[in-house]
């Protein structure tokens, strides 16, 4: 299988697509713009030499809300 990103300049050749894919040729799939939190983990991961615990990063999410309840605490 082979993936490729093709630009559509006219409308008639999205109908071209649509009718391969109903022919069973080819699959659509959009492109979401979003990354999936899978990929950001993989990229994060590849500059670390070996993976946090639950419980670390548990510590770094408790710390880093702290410190966002204290600064409402003080802009209230």
């Amino acid at each position: 299988m082979e993936t490729m990103t093709i630009d559509i300049i006219n409308p008639k050749a999205k109908k071209l697509l649509k009718d391969l894919m109903a022919m069973d040729l080819i699959k659509i799939r959009k492109k979401s713009s979003k990354p999936s939190l899978e990929s950001i983990l993989s990229k994060t991961r590849q500059f670390s030499k070996e993976a946090l615990s639950l419980e670390a990063i548990t510590k770094e999410v408790e710390v880093v809300r702290q410190k966002m309840y204290e600064e409402r605490k003080d802009n209230t």
